[in-house]
């Protein structure tokens, strides 16, 4: 089973970001603009959080308030799950399972080295599985 370390290395490290006391208008505009899901939250260097479409889905548009007055700190998730480098492709789906979670930032120590969406990990094992395929296939038919 891969690592995300190897998963990070083929699609790589790129953090999209913005400060918890950006608007949330901000923060939506970012995401739609880099086609992604969610944003890491970083004050001050620091991992503070993390905020997604479905935060703005649920925290803003159902609750009535404006993007545009509202700080990402009033919606984003403080408590970030994420995993290490090392850690492998289904511990990772487990982690995101449990949690009910579609993004998981990767750290290194205190570092952020990227950030994986669930699709990723699909991909991962989709790929591993056809290639697992190939072989078998080379195999029978020598």
């Amino acid at each position: 089973m891969k690592s995300v370390k190897y998963i990070l290395a083929s699609k790589g490290n790129d953090v999209w970001s913005v400060s918890s006391r950006e608007s949330v208008l901000d923060a939506i505009r970012l995401m739609s603009e880099k086609g992604i899901g969610a944003l890491l939250v970083i004050d001050d260097n620091r991992l503070s959080g993390i905020v997604s479409e479905r935060d703005y889905a649920r925290k803003v548009i159902l609750q009535g308030r404006s993007s545009e007055n509202t700080p990402v700190e009033d919606i984003m998730s403080a408590k970030v799950i994420s995993a290490n480098p090392s850690q492998k492709v289904d511990e990772c789906l487990e982690l995101m399972t449990e949690n009910r979670i579609r993004h998981l930032p990767v750290l290194d120590g205190e570092d952020i080295v990227g950030v994986l969406s669930i699709g990723d990990l699909v991909k991962a094992i989709i790929d591993e599985q056809q290639f697992t395929i190939k072989q078998l296939k080379n195999y029978i038919a020598s």
